[in-house]
């Protein structure tokens, strides 16, 4: 026994190899008894109790706690990235179809601008000045939708002049609503 145990590293005594240590140790036993003409057959050898010497029981449970440490970090690190790396495969995942989104918004937007600048320059190649002026209505058309301001030519030849009275007051009446009490000036007595 001793001189199959002393072969061997201490973990595989302990823990690691202790049934073929076992066996090896019973093959051996027999052929010393079989040389002997003994007569006696062993049909087994079981390790029970195989300690560290007492001087070096400190260090290997030392050792043993290490190994113990090690394996619980290692645990710990998989769980980990196994809940850390889906969320991000999820992530990059989610940023990359607002990307192809975002992609495919700007290319049609742009399409669409170049075929309403081709088809404006088709126009304007036939007819300069009615492109331009058209342009410069849509245009004013644009910026004066959303005002309460009426502007008025002065030096304008027609003599019909049209004010859309009930946009002008829907637009007064928002602009009343939205102020709020606290912020209001208060009125000024009368003299």
């Amino acid at each position: 026994m001793r001189e199959v145990v002393g072969r061997q590293s201490m973990d595989k005594v302990l823990y690691e190899s202790r049934t073929e240590i076992a066996d090896d140790v019973r093959g051996r036993m027999q052929e010393n008894l079989d040389r002997y003409g003994t007569g006696i057959l062993v049909l087994q050898v079981a390790i029970q109790n195989a300690q560290p010497p007492e001087q070096v029981q400190a260090a290997f449970d030392d050792a043993v706690k290490a190994t113990q440490d090690r394996e619980r970090l290692i645990n710990e690190g998989q769980a980990y990235a196994n809940d850390v790396i889906p969320k991000a495969r999820g992530t990059a995942a989610r940023l990359m179809q607002e990307a192809e989104g975002h992609r495919a918004r700007v290319v049609q937007t742009a399409e669409g601008d170049a075929a309403r600048f081709r088809q404006v320059a088709t126009e304007y190649a036939r007819a300069p000045q009615v492109t331009r002026e058209r342009l410069y209505l849509d245009t004013m058309q644009q910026i004066f939708a959303n005002t309460s301001k009426v502007l008025v030519d002065s030096k304008s030849s027609s003599p019909l002049l049209y004010l859309p009275f009930d946009k002008l007051l829907q637009h007064s009446a928002g602009d009343a609503a939205t102020v709020r009490p606290s912020t209001a000036l208060p009125a000024e007595p009368a003299p």
